[in-house]
């Protein structure tokens, strides 16, 4: 009589997908290592001169960076104001549109018409929020200007018209055919 052992089968694994390493991938490794309540920490000062460009443009001036902070801190507070307003919008919206008997449907489709760009309204400005919110953190990490995707420049002129832009062109182009 035998008796059946069990072997011990080894868990799939998943391939993992990989990058080419740029000159910012320690940085980032380090950034994503250390403790949440340290990352911001990190780097206090902005050295400008190390915030990356393309070939032909200037580099950054410390004017133009506090120019593009001052704006991303703008937009922080109009967004913060804006989700507010939303959310107190919905409220009332949620309280008063309850569909009581004797409802005329046309309201009832008026009313959930209402709350559906009330929250799509909320959900933009919350995703705006979040953008400029990591621009800023991009900023203070001095990895600002650096594409998110390849590591490669975005481009100076690209962040002054759009300051919370994580992207390079090429790379946006990509996901946008997506």
């Amino acid at each position: 009589m035998t008796t059946a052992k069990s072997a011990a089968v080894p868990a799939p694994t998943r391939a993992r997908r990989t990058k080419t390493p740029s000159a910012h991938d320690g940085q980032a490794a380090a950034i994503h290592a250390a403790p949440a309540e340290h990352r911001e920490k990190q780097v206090t000062t902005v050295n400008v001169k190390t915030l990356p460009v393309r070939p032909g443009e200037d580099p950054w001036t410390e004017e133009e960076l506090e120019e593009v902070k001052d704006t991303l801190e703008e937009d922080v507070k109009r967004f913060q104001t804006q989700i507010e307003t939303s959310t107190a919008e919905l409220v009332g919206l949620l309280r008063d549109g309850s569909e009581g008997a004797g409802r005329d449907p046309a309201d009832v489709g008026s009313a959930n018409f209402e709350r559906d760009a009330e929250m799509s309204l909320a959900n933009n400005a919350r995703e705006m929020l979040d953008q400029s919110k990591l621009a800023l953190r991009h900023i203070r990490l001095n990895t600002y200007g650096s594409c998110d995707n390849c590591g490669q420049p975005i481009g100076k002129g690209r962040l002054q018209a759009f300051p919370r832009a994580t992207l390079c062109v090429t790379c946006k182009q990509r996901e946008e055919r997506r």
